[in-house]
């Protein structure tokens, strides 16, 4: 590890988004729901502006992994929920009805389904991304960080724009934009977005092509700013997704039928893959027998933000409706055999109410605010294992959520260095799972049953920070952050495997620096400490056909580690930004299923897990390159992105161990002065490395699901 440290130093340190302010223009970044450079904010902050989206072909969530330190969001078997981790905080769920340990938030109003973020992104002005536990400034609480979107906005000026991307497997990415001012005060911008094709696996028995995307998406915003300090903004969004899953390769042979049928073998090519639905699936779900694994979801929603200038004192009001309606198809087997093929149905409802005030008053800025929610989720979860087990498993329940909230946080100027920061956070949340039924082969397994949790945690943050000179800001924090307990919703016949998990909570302990020691160059870095109680960790119970997932708690665990972020212009046009994580963690203390020695012994084996290493990558690693040249009128730019993180060792043992992977992006872009127009040829992946993004078992199957191979095209984009 000694040898590789300076060689990750190098290669890796930071933020694109810094460049901006490294020549001299600073990042606004509203990270503590107010303005502020993001080079004045005592906090880990990592911004992602929408030219480096573009350019990695950032379309979803889950592309956010390759382009900050210490963050993974690993797919759920081939789609669903994207289940996020950040500093080795995070929570492995593919249902829909659990909060996760990172908060996703679009123009401030709060995500809490994970399901619902896997909607098309467009428009996008930056993206913020928060390390540590968040609460006393924000309407839910987490304690892995925050990722916050930010749309552009509507102004006062008539324009409007429009970009073209086409790549290989018939991948097709438009986006428009029209903004227009309709009085003095009052603009509205509307922003639509399609992705079409692009599937690069392949049927191995039929040769049939999987993976088209076939997504839409829209936005309308309008602003209204009138003299005498209102201002507002309303928000009215669509999305809809009908396209196919990526598919699952198998990893080892698959003996079909309980070794009855025949062997498929081990896929030798990993964008190789297989489905089949059976006759009763497909009625119940209203699928047709030749479905592809995919999609059909749509989402929309509404949101109000009004502000109020009360002199001194300004008064915000946001609030939101969001609806997702959801069906997907999984063939969690890779085959044509009927061993594990699933869907989802859910039909969910979020209603917020955030209320806040804020102000300053010479040394003392503050804000305060409370914050209420309800979710509503009715799913269905069907499971087929006919040809494995010889049953069929129907899962159907409804879930409530209910937040109430008081926050807030004051910053008081000690002298012109040092300032001290102090937060506060009190929650109350209900979370009750109604009619949890399960039937196995038509036959009820558990009866409907109702079951509850409930949390009141008090959770808060202390900070101090130093400007012993300008361009130099030094901090320290401890927070307390805690995430709600839930429910295991898979199959299981027993109310025992439907028990509440507690939650979880996390001590965090922090370090930071922000400078510029120079005109071209900016070195962020931050060291961690997280002490973990009660961390949710997705385990297992044994049942009658084997280990089935359950989530547990860990009594005690811990968690350190830094990130390092650089943005150096050393010569006029040229950009070099990496950035680079590590992070390692233990249990404390923590006893588990071993479901490798219970799948062995055909019997439930635990294991004391007390000072083993908790699974994720230690390393993280990556960099942002470009250098505009002058040509006459026309700037010429090429860039490149570069990404490497280390073997993600699996809970589930060493043959679901993703090993480390390293991509390269590159673009060369040609733009005239005024910023009209821009043609850009990419390549992603142009080394052509094959890797994964996860890797599973369900019944019989080990499975995994590829990257995307090596891609090129062309991007068009006009504004006028």
């Amino acid at each position: 590890m000694k040898n590789l440290l300076p060689a990750v130093t190098l290669l890796a340190l930071t933020t694109p988004a810094l460049a901006e302010e490294a020549e001299g223009e600073p990042i606004l970044v509203t990270a503590q729901r107010r303005e502020q450079a993001a080079q004045d904010v005592g906090i880990t902050l990592s911004v992602i502006d929408e030219a480096v989206l573009a350019q990695r072909g950032i379309t979803n969530v889950n592309g956010l992994a390759d382009a900050t330190p210490s963050l993974e969001i690993e797919p759920a078997f081939g789609g669903g929920a994207p289940q996020f981790r950040l500093r080795g905080v995070g929570f492995q769920d593919y249902a829909t009805n659990n909060a996760p340990s990172v908060g996703v938030y679009v123009n401030e109003i709060a995500q809490p389904i994970p399901a619902m973020t896997q909607g098309l992104l467009f428009d996008i002005a930056r993206v913020e991304v928060l390390r540590g536990p968040q609460g006393t400034l924000y309407g839910r609480n987490t304690t892995g960080g925050a990722v916050n979107f930010v749309t552009n906005r509507p102004t006062g000026a008539l324009g409007s724009g429009a970009t073209l991307e086409l790549g290989r497997f018939g991948a097709l990415l438009g986006e428009a934009h029209l903004n227009a001012p309709l009085t003095d005060g009052v603009a509205v911008r509307v922003a639509g977005a399609v992705q079409q094709g692009g599937a690069y696996q392949y049927n191995r028995d039929t040769g049939r092509a999987l993976g088209d995307a076939d997504r839409l998406g829209a936005r309308a915003l309008l602003a209204i700013r009138p003299a005498g300090g209102f201002d507002a903004l309303l928000d009215l969004h669509w999305g809809r997704d009908r396209s196919e899953a990526v598919g699952l390769y198998l990893l080892d042979d698959l003996p079909t039928r309980a070794g009855a049928g025949p062997l498929i073998p081990a896929d030798r090519d990993r964008f190789a893959t297989g489905w089949g639905i059976s006759p009763r699936l497909a009625a119940d779900t209203g699928l047709p027998l030749g479905a592809v694994p995919g999609v059909d979801n749509e989402t929309r929603g509404a949101s109000a933000r009004l502000s109020y200038d009360l002199g001194g004192i300004t008064l915000t009001s946001l609030t939101s409706f969001d609806r997702l309606h959801r069906q997907q198809f999984g063939d969690w087997d890779a085959s044509a055999s009927v061993e594990a093929d699933t869907f989802f149905g859910s039909e969910a409802e979020v209603w917020s109410q955030e209320l806040r005030l804020s102000g300053s008053t010479g040394a003392l800025a503050w804000t305060a605010g409370a914050y209420w929610s309800q979710q509503q989720l009715d799913e269905r979860f069907f499971s087929d294992f006919i040809d494995v087990y010889g049953t069929y498993a129907r899962v159907t329940y409804a879930q409530e959520v209910e937040s109430l909230a008081l926050f807030g946080q004051a910053e008081l100027a000690l002298s012109p260095q040092w300032k001290l920061v102090a937060g506060l956070r009190y929650e109350e949340e209900t979370r009750d799972l109604q009619g949890f039924g399960t039937a196995f082969g038509g036959a009820q397994a558990l009866a409907p049953t109702d079951v509850g949790t409930r949390m009141r945690p008090l959770t808060g943050k202390l900070a101090l920070e130093w400007t012993p000179v300008d361009d130099l800001l030094l901090y320290a924090s401890i927070s307390r952050g805690v995430k709600s307990g839930g429910f295991t919703t898979y199959n299981t016949g027993n109310r025992s495997g439907i028990e509440p998990f507690a939650p979880e909570t996390l001590y965090a302990y922090e370090i930071g620096i922000k400078s510029e020691p120079t005109p071209w160059a900016q070195v962020n870095a931050a060291a961690f400490w997280y002490d973990y109680r009660d961390q949710q960790v997705l385990s297992a119970v044994y049942g009658v056909n084997g280990p089935v997932g359950r989530f547990t708690n860990a009594d005690r665990s811990r968690i350190a580690g830094a990130e390092v972020e650089l943005a150096l212009t050393p010569l006029p046009g040229l950009l070099l930004a990496p950035f680079a994580g590590f992070k390692h963690g233990r249990y404390l203390e923590f006893e588990d299923l071993d479901v490798p020695a219970s799948r062995a012994a055909g019997q439930a084996v635990f294991v004391d897990r007390d000072g083993e290493t908790i699974p994720f990558p230690r390393w993280s690693a990556g960099a942002q390159i470009a250098w505009e040249m002058p040509l006459g009128g026309l700037t010429l730019t090429p860039a490149s992105t570069l990404t490497w993180r280390s073997r993600y060792p699996s809970w589930l043992g060493q043959t679901y161990d993703i090993p480390a992977y390293f991509v390269v992006n590159a673009e060369l872009a040609l733009a005239p002065d005024d910023g009209s127009w821009r043609v850009a040829l990419w390549g992603r992946n142009i080394l052509g490395r094959e890797y994964d993004l996860t890797r599973n078992f369900f019944t019989s199957a080990d499975i995994a699901q590829p990257a995307r191979p090596a891609s090129y095209g062309v991007r068009i984009s006009a504004e006028y």
